[in-house]
């Protein structure tokens, strides 16, 4: 009898994977960045792009994140070979208004960064700007499903994390009243 090979995770393979896979996608920390720059100037003036690359790197740090983004991509990939079931492969391949199953992988993300990334995810989301409007072209062949979301999503809770150490910075300084 065969014994079975003992399972175990390796976390920085993983990172990097998320990493390349985001690359092979054409999706950049510095795309994703400028949709994070996009979603907080208004509040932060001195907002930095790096400040935002930071920001970006600190989400996708995260494994709940990598999982999204290694699942989304995946099942992007599948429907763009054509090898999912029907009619899933359909409902992926001309993104359904109707299949919510990319929103809410997407989701899984914010719900890391609480109701401040939520409402981000809803306002990038709805406008699509920056790398968004190429990822949802549907005009190169490439499905992104599933990728265009998750690009919100971190986006969103980046900018949220932003938010939640600006205010405490604030706090800290003694710029806001604590009551």
């Amino acid at each position: 009898m065969q014994e079975k090979e003992k399972y175990s995770l390796n976390s920085k393979a993983v990172a990097e994977a998320t990493e390349v896979w985001l690359t092979k996608r054409g999706v950049t920390k510095e795309a994703i960045a400028e949709l994070v720059y996009f979603l907080q100037k208004d509040y932060f003036p001195q907002l930095t792009q790096e400040e935002c690359i930071v920001n970006v790197e600190a989400v996708l740090s995260k494994r709940e994140v990598q999982n999204a983004v290694l699942t989304g991509i995946q099942l992007d990939i599948l429907a763009e070979e054509g090898k999912l079931l029907p009619p899933l492969q359909a409902m992926i391949q001309h993104d359904e208004g109707l299949y919510g199953c990319d929103e809410i992988l997407a989701l899984s993300i914010v719900n890391v960064y609480g109701s401040i990334g939520f409402t981000n995810f809803g306002y990038v989301d709805k406008l699509k700007p920056g790398i968004l409007v190429k990822l949802n072209s549907k005009t190169d062949g490439e499905i992104h499903t599933f990728l265009d979301d998750i690009v919100g999503a971190i986006a969103a809770s980046a900018a949220s994390r932003i938010a939640h150490r600006k205010q405490a910075e604030r706090e800290a300084t003694g710029d806001v009243p604590l009551s």
